[in-house]
Protein backbone atom coordinates (compact mmCIF):
# COMPACT_ATOMS: atom_id res chain seq x y z
CA UNK A 1 0.00 0.00 0.00
CA UNK A 2 1.79 3.33 -0.78
CA UNK A 3 1.91 5.92 1.60
CA UNK A 4 0.14 8.69 0.08
CA UNK A 5 0.99 10.76 3.25
CA UNK A 6 4.58 11.22 2.44
CA UNK A 7 2.93 12.18 -1.46
CA UNK A 8 1.21 15.27 -0.07
CA UNK A 9 3.36 15.98 2.63
CA UNK A 10 5.45 18.31 0.41
CA UNK A 11 2.40 20.01 -0.17
CA UNK A 12 0.90 20.38 3.63
CA UNK A 13 4.27 21.76 4.62
CA UNK A 14 4.08 24.52 2.58
CA UNK A 15 0.74 25.72 4.18
CA UNK A 16 0.45 26.95 7.96
CA UNK A 17 0.62 24.12 10.49
CA UNK A 18 -2.70 24.55 11.73
CA UNK A 19 -4.40 24.67 8.14
CA UNK A 20 -2.30 21.51 7.30
CA UNK A 21 -3.69 19.88 9.93
CA UNK A 22 -7.45 20.89 9.34
CA UNK A 23 -7.01 19.47 5.63
CA UNK A 24 -5.35 16.49 7.24
CA UNK A 25 -8.14 15.45 9.29
CA UNK A 26 -10.71 16.35 6.40
CA UNK A 27 -9.07 13.87 4.07
CA UNK A 28 -8.52 11.14 6.58
CA UNK A 29 -12.27 11.49 7.62
CA UNK A 30 -13.04 11.41 4.01
CA UNK A 31 -10.51 9.03 3.01
CA UNK A 32 -11.98 5.11 1.84
CA UNK A 33 -10.79 2.41 3.14
CA UNK A 34 -8.14 1.35 0.29
CA UNK A 35 -6.14 4.32 0.42
CA UNK A 36 -5.46 4.28 4.19
CA UNK A 37 -2.27 2.53 5.39
CA UNK A 38 -2.18 -1.04 6.58
CA UNK A 39 -2.88 -1.14 10.44
CA UNK A 40 -1.00 -3.67 11.20
CA UNK A 41 -1.17 -7.16 12.43
CA UNK A 42 -3.52 -7.30 15.84
CA UNK A 43 -2.98 -10.33 17.45
CA UNK A 44 -0.73 -10.56 20.25
CA UNK A 45 -1.01 -7.11 21.39
CA UNK A 46 -3.93 -7.60 23.05
CA UNK A 47 -4.39 -5.86 26.68
CA UNK A 48 -7.21 -5.10 28.94
CA UNK A 49 -7.15 -2.14 31.51
CA UNK A 50 -9.61 -1.41 33.73
CA UNK A 51 -11.57 -4.52 32.58
CA UNK A 52 -12.26 -2.54 28.90
CA UNK A 53 -10.49 -4.39 26.06
CA UNK A 54 -7.80 -2.75 23.72
CA UNK A 55 -6.61 -4.49 20.68
CA UNK A 56 -3.11 -2.75 21.45
CA UNK A 57 -2.28 -0.24 23.99
CA UNK A 58 -1.34 2.45 21.49
CA UNK A 59 -4.03 5.24 21.23
CA UNK A 60 -4.51 8.56 19.64
CA UNK A 61 -3.51 11.67 22.51
CA UNK A 62 -5.79 14.78 22.70
CA UNK A 63 -5.58 17.51 20.20
CA UNK A 64 -5.69 16.20 16.58
CA UNK A 65 -9.81 15.52 16.24
CA UNK A 66 -10.62 18.20 18.98
CA UNK A 67 -14.51 17.92 17.79
CA UNK A 68 -14.86 14.53 16.86
CA UNK A 69 -14.97 14.59 13.28
CA UNK A 70 -13.11 11.75 11.91
CA UNK A 71 -13.23 9.47 14.72
CA UNK A 72 -13.99 6.28 12.75
CA UNK A 73 -10.62 6.75 10.45
CA UNK A 74 -8.53 6.85 13.52
CA UNK A 75 -9.63 3.90 14.77
CA UNK A 76 -9.45 2.24 10.87
CA UNK A 77 -5.42 3.27 10.51
CA UNK A 78 -4.65 1.11 13.59
CA UNK A 79 -5.09 2.78 16.96
CA UNK A 80 -6.17 0.90 19.57
CA UNK A 81 -8.08 3.60 21.25
CA UNK A 82 -8.95 7.34 20.39
CA UNK A 83 -8.94 10.38 22.88
CA UNK A 84 -10.96 13.16 21.08
CA UNK A 85 -10.80 17.17 22.40
CA UNK A 86 -10.19 18.80 24.47
CA UNK A 87 -13.72 19.57 24.59
CA UNK A 88 -14.99 22.82 26.42
CA UNK A 89 -18.44 22.99 27.71
CA UNK A 90 -19.34 26.25 25.92
CA UNK A 91 -17.66 26.92 22.31
CA UNK A 92 -14.85 29.15 22.43
CA UNK A 93 -12.43 30.30 19.69
CA UNK A 94 -9.15 29.32 21.68
CA UNK A 95 -5.82 32.16 20.86
CA UNK A 96 -5.32 33.95 17.84
CA UNK A 97 -3.26 32.56 15.06
CA UNK A 98 -0.71 31.51 14.50
CA UNK A 99 -0.61 29.35 17.47
CA UNK A 100 0.61 25.88 15.89
CA UNK A 101 4.47 25.10 15.12
CA UNK A 102 6.48 22.76 13.86
CA UNK A 103 9.91 22.06 14.69
CA UNK A 104 10.89 20.45 12.24
CA UNK A 105 14.40 19.74 13.35
CA UNK A 106 13.85 18.73 16.66
CA UNK A 107 10.88 16.43 15.61
CA UNK A 108 8.73 18.59 17.56
CA UNK A 109 5.77 20.78 18.10
CA UNK A 110 5.03 23.76 19.64
CA UNK A 111 0.70 24.81 20.38
CA UNK A 112 -0.66 27.61 21.86
CA UNK A 113 -4.20 26.50 20.99
CA UNK A 114 -6.38 27.78 23.60
CA UNK A 115 -8.75 24.89 24.08
CA UNK A 116 -10.36 25.90 20.49
CA UNK A 117 -13.37 24.09 20.71
CA UNK A 118 -17.20 23.72 18.84
CA UNK A 119 -18.16 23.04 22.88
CA UNK A 120 -20.11 20.44 24.30
CA UNK A 121 -23.21 20.30 22.44
CA UNK A 122 -21.59 19.91 19.07
CA UNK A 123 -18.93 17.52 20.06
CA UNK A 124 -22.41 15.13 21.48
CA UNK A 125 -24.09 15.58 18.10
CA UNK A 126 -21.07 14.69 16.38
CA UNK A 127 -20.88 11.63 18.42
CA UNK A 128 -24.29 10.94 17.93
CA UNK A 129 -24.17 10.71 14.54
CA UNK A 130 -21.26 8.14 14.66
CA UNK A 131 -22.93 5.53 17.25
CA UNK A 132 -24.28 3.34 14.10
CA UNK A 133 -20.89 2.45 13.15
CA UNK A 134 -19.25 0.26 15.99
CA UNK A 135 -15.96 1.97 17.07
CA UNK A 136 -13.51 -1.21 17.18
CA UNK A 137 -11.66 0.03 20.73
CA UNK A 138 -12.56 2.52 24.07
CA UNK A 139 -13.12 6.10 23.00
CA UNK A 140 -11.91 9.06 25.32
CA UNK A 141 -12.92 12.48 25.47
CA UNK A 142 -10.94 15.32 26.94
CA UNK A 143 -12.10 17.23 29.72
CA UNK A 144 -11.27 21.41 29.16
CA UNK A 145 -12.03 24.05 30.79
CA UNK A 146 -13.32 27.78 29.04
CA UNK A 147 -11.25 31.19 30.20
CA UNK A 148 -13.93 32.48 31.65
CA UNK A 149 -14.92 29.61 33.52
CA UNK A 150 -15.22 30.39 37.54
CA UNK A 151 -16.64 27.47 38.91
CA UNK A 152 -14.41 24.71 37.55
CA UNK A 153 -15.96 21.56 39.38
CA UNK A 154 -19.45 22.80 38.29
CA UNK A 155 -18.32 23.14 34.54
CA UNK A 156 -16.26 19.61 34.82
CA UNK A 157 -19.20 18.19 36.13
CA UNK A 158 -21.67 19.72 33.48
CA UNK A 159 -19.39 18.47 30.70
CA UNK A 160 -19.43 14.83 31.84
CA UNK A 161 -22.93 14.87 32.26
CA UNK A 162 -23.50 15.47 28.49
CA UNK A 163 -20.07 13.40 27.16
CA UNK A 164 -20.32 10.39 29.43
CA UNK A 165 -22.92 8.59 27.63
CA UNK A 166 -20.74 8.55 24.19
CA UNK A 167 -17.00 7.86 25.76
CA UNK A 168 -15.91 4.58 27.69
CA UNK A 169 -13.12 6.74 28.97
CA UNK A 170 -12.78 10.56 30.68
CA UNK A 171 -10.06 12.88 31.10
CA UNK A 172 -9.54 15.18 32.71
CA UNK A 173 -7.37 18.25 31.86
CA UNK A 174 -5.61 20.57 34.09
CA UNK A 175 -2.61 20.22 32.62
CA UNK A 176 -2.83 22.21 29.33
CA UNK A 177 0.01 25.66 29.64
CA UNK A 178 -2.22 27.65 27.40
CA UNK A 179 -5.45 28.03 29.90
CA UNK A 180 -5.05 30.47 32.31
CA UNK A 181 -5.11 29.67 35.70
CA UNK A 182 -5.40 25.64 34.32
CA UNK A 183 -2.30 24.12 36.17
CA UNK A 184 -3.00 25.10 39.74
CA UNK A 185 -6.55 23.16 39.61
CA UNK A 186 -3.81 20.27 40.23
CA UNK A 187 -3.57 21.13 43.84
CA UNK A 188 -4.94 18.08 45.50
CA UNK A 189 -7.90 19.86 46.97
CA UNK A 190 -8.90 21.53 43.87
CA UNK A 191 -8.41 18.86 41.80
CA UNK A 192 -10.39 16.49 44.02
CA UNK A 193 -13.56 18.27 43.85
CA UNK A 194 -13.30 18.32 39.78
CA UNK A 195 -12.53 14.62 40.29
CA UNK A 196 -15.58 13.86 42.74
CA UNK A 197 -17.98 16.42 40.16
CA UNK A 198 -17.16 14.47 37.31
CA UNK A 199 -17.54 11.07 39.08
CA UNK A 200 -21.00 12.40 40.34
CA UNK A 201 -21.86 13.65 36.74
CA UNK A 202 -20.72 10.47 34.93
CA UNK A 203 -23.18 8.02 37.69
CA UNK A 204 -25.82 10.33 36.83
CA UNK A 205 -25.91 10.29 33.05
CA UNK A 206 -25.73 6.72 32.48
CA UNK A 207 -27.15 3.58 34.25
CA UNK A 208 -25.72 0.84 33.53
CA UNK A 209 -21.82 1.39 32.24
CA UNK A 210 -19.81 3.93 33.86
CA UNK A 211 -16.81 5.68 32.34
CA UNK A 212 -13.34 5.59 33.40
CA UNK A 213 -11.96 8.99 34.63
CA UNK A 214 -8.16 9.68 34.36
CA UNK A 215 -6.88 12.64 35.16
CA UNK A 216 -3.79 14.18 32.65
CA UNK A 217 -1.09 15.91 34.66
CA UNK A 218 1.70 18.29 33.78
CA UNK A 219 5.32 17.00 33.03
CA UNK A 220 6.31 20.82 34.84
CA UNK A 221 5.26 19.46 38.15
CA UNK A 222 7.95 19.61 40.89
CA UNK A 223 8.82 16.73 43.11
CA UNK A 224 6.38 17.44 46.12
CA UNK A 225 3.41 18.35 43.84
CA UNK A 226 3.64 14.95 42.13
CA UNK A 227 4.07 13.58 45.31
CA UNK A 228 0.79 15.12 46.41
CA UNK A 229 -1.22 14.38 43.53
CA UNK A 230 0.32 10.51 43.82
CA UNK A 231 -0.89 9.97 47.41
CA UNK A 232 -4.02 11.42 46.78
CA UNK A 233 -4.82 9.08 43.59
CA UNK A 234 -4.17 6.09 45.65
CA UNK A 235 -5.70 7.06 48.59
CA UNK A 236 -8.84 8.23 46.83
CA UNK A 237 -8.68 5.27 44.18
CA UNK A 238 -8.64 7.25 40.95
CA UNK A 239 -9.01 4.99 38.20
CA UNK A 240 -5.58 6.21 36.50
CA UNK A 241 -3.72 9.14 35.33
CA UNK A 242 -2.23 10.38 31.94
CA UNK A 243 1.55 11.24 31.86
CA UNK A 244 1.83 13.60 30.40
CA UNK A 245 0.77 17.21 28.71
CA UNK A 246 2.89 19.26 27.14
CA UNK A 247 5.61 21.11 28.54
CA UNK A 248 6.65 25.26 28.97
CA UNK A 249 10.28 24.16 29.51
CA UNK A 250 12.82 24.76 25.96
CA UNK A 251 15.77 22.38 26.22
CA UNK A 252 18.76 23.76 25.44
CA UNK A 253 19.25 21.22 22.61
CA UNK A 254 16.63 22.84 20.35
CA UNK A 255 17.77 24.26 17.25
CA UNK A 256 14.34 25.17 15.18
CA UNK A 257 13.99 28.87 14.76
CA UNK A 258 10.44 28.33 16.00
CA UNK A 259 11.61 26.74 19.72
CA UNK A 260 11.32 30.19 21.24
CA UNK A 261 7.42 30.25 20.90
CA UNK A 262 4.70 30.36 23.43
CA UNK A 263 2.88 27.64 23.97
CA UNK A 264 3.22 23.49 24.55
CA UNK A 265 6.21 21.98 23.30
CA UNK A 266 5.42 18.48 22.26
CA UNK A 267 7.66 15.20 20.12
CA UNK A 268 10.81 14.37 20.78
CA UNK A 269 12.82 16.63 23.31
CA UNK A 270 9.16 15.79 25.71
CA UNK A 271 10.37 12.09 25.31
CA UNK A 272 12.85 11.76 28.41
CA UNK A 273 11.12 14.09 30.77
CA UNK A 274 7.88 13.00 30.52
CA UNK A 275 9.57 9.29 30.73
CA UNK A 276 11.34 10.24 33.87
CA UNK A 277 7.89 11.56 35.19
CA UNK A 278 6.19 8.19 34.38
CA UNK A 279 8.63 5.91 36.54
CA UNK A 280 8.77 8.35 39.44
CA UNK A 281 4.86 8.42 39.14
CA UNK A 282 4.80 4.78 39.05
CA UNK A 283 7.00 4.02 41.61
CA UNK A 284 5.07 6.57 43.76
CA UNK A 285 2.17 4.93 43.63
CA UNK A 286 3.81 1.44 43.43
CA UNK A 287 1.65 0.06 40.59
CA UNK A 288 -0.94 0.17 41.63
CA UNK A 289 -3.37 2.65 39.19
CA UNK A 290 -2.98 2.35 36.05
CA UNK A 291 -0.81 5.12 34.17
CA UNK A 292 -0.93 5.63 30.12
CA UNK A 293 2.41 6.99 29.14
CA UNK A 294 2.42 9.98 26.10
CA UNK A 295 5.00 12.53 25.14
CA UNK A 296 7.51 11.89 22.32
CA UNK A 297 6.54 8.62 21.39
CA UNK A 298 7.46 8.33 17.61
CA UNK A 299 8.81 4.37 17.60
CA UNK A 300 8.19 1.31 18.74
CA UNK A 301 11.16 1.39 20.75
CA UNK A 302 9.90 4.81 22.72
CA UNK A 303 6.41 3.11 23.34
CA UNK A 304 8.15 0.27 24.59
CA UNK A 305 10.22 2.14 27.15
CA UNK A 306 7.01 4.05 28.42
CA UNK A 307 5.44 0.60 28.82
CA UNK A 308 8.58 -1.43 30.98
CA UNK A 309 8.63 2.32 32.73
CA UNK A 310 5.03 1.75 34.19
CA UNK A 311 2.45 2.33 31.07
CA UNK A 312 -0.37 0.35 30.60
CA UNK A 313 -1.16 2.14 27.75
CA UNK A 314 0.89 4.62 25.44
CA UNK A 315 -0.74 7.61 23.50
CA UNK A 316 0.98 9.44 20.51
CA UNK A 317 -0.14 12.75 18.27
CA UNK A 318 3.50 14.94 17.41
CA UNK A 319 4.94 11.77 15.34
CA UNK A 320 2.05 11.70 13.15
CA UNK A 321 3.06 15.57 11.78
CA UNK A 322 6.11 13.68 10.84
CA UNK A 323 5.69 10.28 9.87
CA UNK A 324 1.87 10.25 9.00
CA UNK A 325 -0.53 6.93 9.81
CA UNK A 326 1.09 4.71 8.37
CA UNK A 327 3.44 4.76 11.82
CA UNK A 328 1.36 3.22 13.84
CA UNK A 329 1.03 -0.03 11.71
CA UNK A 330 5.20 0.19 12.01
CA UNK A 331 5.21 0.64 15.72
CA UNK A 332 2.47 -2.23 16.70
CA UNK A 333 4.93 -4.22 14.10
CA UNK A 334 7.47 -3.88 15.77
CA UNK A 335 6.51 -3.85 19.66
CA UNK A 336 5.43 -7.29 18.81
CA UNK A 337 9.05 -7.92 18.24
CA UNK A 338 10.63 -6.04 21.56
CA UNK A 339 8.10 -8.12 23.37
CA UNK A 340 8.68 -11.57 21.91
CA UNK A 341 12.61 -10.90 22.12
CA UNK A 342 12.19 -10.62 25.61
CA UNK A 343 9.71 -13.10 26.78
CA UNK A 344 6.88 -11.61 27.10
CA UNK A 345 3.42 -13.12 25.86
CA UNK A 346 1.38 -9.91 26.65
CA UNK A 347 2.00 -6.51 26.80
CA UNK A 348 0.66 -6.74 30.61
CA UNK A 349 3.55 -8.73 31.50
CA UNK A 350 6.03 -6.20 30.26
CA UNK A 351 4.37 -2.99 32.29
CA UNK A 352 6.23 -1.63 34.38
CA UNK A 353 9.17 -4.69 33.59
CA UNK A 354 12.38 -2.06 34.32
CA UNK A 355 11.06 -1.74 38.32
CA UNK A 356 11.09 -5.41 38.83
CA UNK A 357 14.18 -5.80 37.20
CA UNK A 358 15.84 -3.01 39.46
CA UNK A 359 14.68 -5.39 42.45
CA UNK A 360 15.99 -8.28 41.76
Amino acid sequence: MPDFYQWFKPVLWQLDAERAHGLALSALRAAPGWCLPFAGEEGGLETTVWGRAFSNPIGLAAGFDKHAQATAALYRVGFGFVEIGGVTLHAQSGNPKPRLFRLTRDRAVINRMGLNSEGSNVVAQNLSRQRGTPLPGPLAVNLGLNKDATDPPSDYGALAQVLAPYAEILTINVSSPNTPGLRALQDPSKLMAIVNAVREASETAIDTRHPTILVKISPDLDATDVADICQLAVREGFDGLVVSNTTVARPRTLQSPQGGEVGGLSGQPLFEPSTSLLRDVYMRTSGKIPLVGVGGVSSAANAYEKIKAGASLVQLYSALVFEGPALIGEIKADLKRLLGADGFATVAEAVGAEHRAGES
